[in-house]
């Protein structure tokens, strides 16, 4: 057998711990994370992508799947019937990328935009309009902006932060 990518589950709010039991004991293991820009600044600012789940890089032949489902912190390998469900490469690299960009526009939002600041809208149904900044709306990339319509009344529109440029002014 080859190594293959699995769902693995975890215990509830155990993502870390098992993360770090996986790694001590030399298992590949993808655990999916992305930034979340929170209010408190005592929560956690990096959450699971799949609360409850991480992926493992396996040949089930070198590690077993009792050993797996009895790691501290293991909820066991996802199975459909009673085989452990193989998960393509393709799918880990689209979810890899995925992050990427959430995790790279998130930086992006927390350097980029200040309240006042006239945008442009740049996708969905009000590509095209302009409207002014409010603010980053916290725990994921969205923002909040105000969108000027008929008879000069502001309409608060909450959208992906990456939807945005900055208004170019004109001379």
């Amino acid at each position: 057998m080859t190594k293959a990518w699995y769902a693995l589950r975890s215990k509830p709010n155990k993502e870390n711990f098992f993360w770090g039991q996986l790694l001590a004991h030399q298992i590949e293991v993808f655990y999916p994370c992305i930034r979340a820009k929170v209010v408190n600044p005592r929560a956690r600012k990096i959450k699971p992508y799949f609360p409850g789940y991480l992926f493992i890089h396996v040949d089930l032949i070198d590690v077993t799947v009792s050993f797996i489902n009895w790691l501290p912190g293991s909820r066991g390998l996802v199975v459909f019937d009673e085989q452990p469900a193989e998960v393509p490469d393709a799918l880990i690299n689209a979810i890899q990328r995925r992050l990427n960009q959430l995790n790279g526009s998130d930086n992006a939002l927390q350097s980029g935009w200040k309240t006042g600041e006239e945008v442009v809208i740049q996708d969905g149904p009000f590509a095209g309009q302009e409207a002014i900044f409010d603010k980053c709306i916290s725990g994921n990339e969205r923002v909040r902006v105000l969108l000027t319509l008929l008879k000069g009344k502001q309409l608060p529109l909450e959208l992906s932060g990456s939807k945005l440029e900055k208004k170019k002014q004109s001379i």
